[in-house]
Parts: structure tokens; C-alpha cells; sequence
């Protein structure tokens, strides 16, 4: 079994369209140009699109690993700068759907490569379904994605009740997405705060923010990770900025640290 101390970021963010993915992406990048081992897991089991942003393609997803037709290192594609990425299943079969066999068999694949990962990065789906809750309080750390409007806010205040108040999470990291300046950061992480200092007892950490960038449009459109076709654009820059942070934070410490943990408790779901 893996004893690797492997750090597990679930990307969420409650609302669509605030950015999880394109953050999960070049976070991971970011964090793989520092030598980290860095595996991507697209966690959108119904609307899966890291292929689609990075312009890659695989014959096989994680569905094909719990059937028992091949291993997880047969199915992970490598990304930018040597990231690699475990393609999501098409939505047919629900991790609260698996059977006794399928969860073993999930626990062990990721626990075979875990002393091969330094860093999972979790892009999970919008909304607050028990799959998506299931991904995240299973990560060590969780990474709230939002932007300067109200449902994002409303969304993420919404998702992290449901955590803190359901599911035991009572500590989320904060990046803001797709600002016009560093103080719209702050006071977006502000606005947020607000509210949860008034009615919920979390402990919220604001990581930072990135830019709106007209070079992040520019790089989806051609497919590729912004970092990875424009390394000098302001986002870019700012991703090494967070990255550099992610990278200070505590390694998790035995067993909570194990791959297989991770899993573990993903496929043990409460309420289930």
C-alpha cells in the first residue's frame, strides 16, 4: 500500500461557468513546472470537459479502470508539462452506485500509483449533488472557485453550508476568478465572508485571485492551458503566484494522506 503523502485538492466551486476546470488545469501545470508529480482527475462524471480544454483524447476513462478492463495508468493521458489526466466516465455509472468489488477495485488503482503522485488535483462538477459533495469532503483540501457575481456568491455560500453543516468541512481555501484588479479580489472574498462569518463556523482562507484575461479565452479557443500558450499573460502569472502557495501547504500526515484514504472515504459516502 502507498505511504506516500499525496496532497488531494477538490476544485469546486457550486455554480457553473465560474472557471473550476481552467483553475484545476493551470494550477496543476503551475505546480508540475515547480516538479511536483501532479494528477488531474476530472471528477465531472456527466459533462466531463478537461479533454475538451486541453485538446486530447482517450479511448479509455475511470469507468473502464472499475470494470476491471485495464489500469489506472492505461487510461491517464499526459497534459502540459507532464501533468497527467484521468479522463471522467460518461455519467452512466454513479460512484454511490458501485458495489463492494468496483470500490476495492478503485482503492487499489489509486493506491498503485500513489507513491508516483505528489498532488491530486479533483475538478469537480457544478451544483451540490451528492456526487460532487462526495468528492470533496473526501479531499484534504478544498478550493472554492468564484467570481464578482451574486449567484456565484450565493452558490458558494450554499455549497459550503451543505459541507460544514452535513458533511463535517469546516476549512475552504478561496480563490477568486476572473477579476478586474487585486482589490476586487479581496472584496469579492470579502462579500463572502461576510456571510459566513455571520452564519456558519468555517474557517475560510482567501488564496488569491486571478485576473480576467482576454489571453485565457484566447488559449481555450486554441485548446490549450493559458499558462501553456501564454506563459508571460497576466493569469499565467498569477496561477505560479497560487501555486507557490498550494505548495506550502501541510503535506497530510498518516493515513489521512494516503491515496487509498481518498478513495475510501469517496466511496463511502454519508447518507448513501
Amino acid at each position: 500500500m502507498a505511504i506516500h503523502p499525496v496532497q488531494v485538492i477538490a476544485v469546486t466551486g457550486g455554480k457553473g461557468g465560474v472557471g473550476k476546470s481552467n483553475v484545476s488545469v493551470n494550477l496543476g501545470i503551475a505546480l508540475a513546472e515547480m516538479g511536483r508529480r501532479v494528477v488531474l482527475l476530472d471528477a465531472d462524471l456527466g459533462l466531463a470537459n478537461i479533454d475538451i480544454l486541453l485538446g486530447i483524447s482517450s479511448n479509455k476513462t475511470i469507468e473502464h479502470v472499475l470494470q476491471g478492463e485495464c489500469d489506472l495508468r492505461e487510461v491517464m493521458v499526459k497534459g502540459p508539462c507532464g501533468i497527467r489526466i484521468v479522463p471522467a466516465s460518461s455519467g452512466t455509472q454513479k460512484l454511490s452506485q458501485l458495489n463492494s468489488m468496483e470500490h476495492a477495485g478503485l482503492i487499489q488503482a489509486f493506491s498503485e500509483i500513489g507513491d508516483d503522485v505528489d498532488v491530486l488535483i479533483v475538478d469537480t462538477a457544478a451544483g451540490i449533488s451528492d456526487t460532487v459533495m462526495s468528492f470533496v469532503r473526501a479531499a484534504q483540501e478544498v478550493l472554492v472557485v468564484v467570481t464578482d457575481e451574486p449567484t456565484s456568491i450565493t452558490d458558494a455560500y450554499a455549497q459550503i453550508k451543505l459541507l460544514s453543516r452535513d458533511y463535517g468541512v469546516f476549512r475552504f481555501r478561496v480563490v477568486a476568478n476572473m477579476v478586474r484588479s487585486p482589490q476586487e479580489g479581496i472584496a469579492l472574498f470579502g462579500k463572502l465572508t461576510k456571510v459566513t462569518d455571520r452564519f456558519l463556523d468555517v474557517a475560510m482562507q482567501y488564496v488569491g485571485a486571478i485576473p480576467q484575461d482576454d489571453a485565457v479565452k484566447r488559449a481555450v479557443q486554441r485548446q490549450k492551458a493559458v499558462l501553456d500558450a501564454y506563459p508571460r499573460a497576466k493569469a499565467s502569472l498569477a496561477f505560479k503566484a497560487m501555486a507557490k502557495k498550494v505548495d506550502a501547504w501541510p503535506l497530510p500526515s498518516s493515513p489521512r494522506g494516503h491515496l487509498e484514504f481518498f478513495v475510501d472515504r469517496l466511496v463511502h459516502q454519508v447518507g448513501v
